[in-house]
């Protein structure tokens, strides 16, 4: 660990090389006056809106809609199959039935899904403006890096997992409290090191109403891997003699009550996961590359969190530009994808951090339990 003290707080970081924007922007966090002891940034961490992807913020008495993030709840599920071997043949297959059942990328359902959430959801207006289009978009895997993944465990059996988040609702909730809160810091002349991480007094009903949003987005993304989570056993068992272990499931953009250094703060983990002591979670790879089912080591300095997946290296236009295909394939050899077919560099293993450097840099914040590799990626 790496720590920076050149500013009013300490940046502490699991990483040695980090983008000089991301960077700048853990040093405005560092100098937010509701920001608590440090900033912690996790060996994935890379440039966002306002606090880099892969920080983790605690703060006394406000919440920052930028420090969750706009994909608010986006997160990982996994699942543990009781078969240890399949074929390439029969993941293709599989596959064609997932692409039939599940809208990829902007993609929607033709028709209302059905969760009992929807009959109580917040009476917020722009959860009320978005919630009948988001009927449409439970259990759709959207754009970007959402992927689904078949995997086999160095446990020896075959594992499903999908990353994905609360769709275009949480996208707005996002997006609307953020301008809220800009127009509030304009009005208060709040001193803040940057208009991207305005906050919301958590004893205001701006504050109130955003945390309650954000908590219902946070549980519609879950519903969302649950659903496509659902419809992907079924399809499994219709063609294989097959049963499933509970899932895991977790999140990685959300903001929550906890207690620090005997102190009662709002713990924003954007692009991160909580790994406090003895905790089950799941860090992703890159499209090609491991994933791992982990367990936390309740690291007080990192308040209880680690990485999220492996973090881009290089934007996605930078990736488009400089990457190249044949070579981007021939690391994906004998897994089945569809890189440069429905898929674009922008998303190939070369644009993202090596995973397994990221492992190693946060050695003491997580251990792996059980280490999976890729056998078929659908990515969104």
């Amino acid at each position: 660990m790496k720590v920076i003290t050149s500013e009013k707080l300490p940046i502490k970081m699991w990483l040695c090389d980090i983008e000089d924007s991301a960077l700048q922007q853990a040093k405005n966090l560092a100098n937010h006056p509701f920001s608590f002891k440090w900033v912690a940034l996790m060996p994935d961490c890379h440039s966002g809106y306002g606090m880099p992807i892969g920080g983790v913020l605690a703060t006394k008495n406000v919440i920052i809609p930028n420090a969750v993030g706009v994909d608010i709840g986006c997160g990982m599920q996994a699942v543990k199959t009781s078969i240890q071997n399949i074929d390439n043949d029969t993941i293709k297959a599989i596959f064609g039935k997932i692409r039939e059942t599940i809208p990829v990328g902007f993609s929607h359902h033709t028709d209302i899904q059905r969760w009992d959430g929807f009959k109580s959801f917040p009476d917020i207006e722009i959860i009320e403006r978005e919630i009948t289009s988001a009927k449409f978009q439970l259990g759709t895997l959207g754009g970007g890096n959402h992927f689904i993944e078949i995997q086999k465990g160095s446990d020896g059996f075959i594992w499903l997992m999908i990353h994905s988040g609360s769709r275009n609702i949480g996208l707005k909730t996002a997006k609307w409290f953020h301008e809220k809160a800009v127009s509030l810091c304009e009005k208060w002349a709040s001193d803040i090191p940057h208009k991207d991480l305005a906050f919301l007094p958590i004893d205001t009903q701006e504050g109130r109403d955003y945390f309650c949003a954000m908590n219902f987005c946070l549980e519609f993304a879950k519903e969302n891997r649950s659903n496509m989570m659902m419809k992907i056993k079924e399809i499994m068992d219709n063609m294989l003699d097959v049963y499933f272990m509970p899932k895991i499931d977790i999140h990685h953009n959300y903001a929550i009550f906890e207690n620090h250094y005997n102190t009662n703060v709002i713990v924003h983990r954007k692009g991160a996961t909580k790994a406090s002591k003895g905790l089950t979670g799941i860090i992703p790879g890159s499209m090609g590359t491991s994933s791992y089912i982990t367990e936390g080591l309740g690291n007080p300095e990192s308040f209880n969190s680690c990485s999220h997946g492996a973090g881009r290296k290089m934007g996605r236009l930078e990736a488009i530009r400089t990457l190249n295909l044949e070579e981007e394939q021939r690391k994906m050899k004998g897994i089945v994808h569809g890189l440069g077919a429905v898929c674009g560099l922008d998303e190939a293993p070369g644009s993202y951090k090596d995973i397994d450097t990221v492992m190693e840099n946060q050695k003491d914040l997580t251990k792996i339990m059980i280490r999976l590799s890729p056998l078929g990626v659908i990515k969104g």
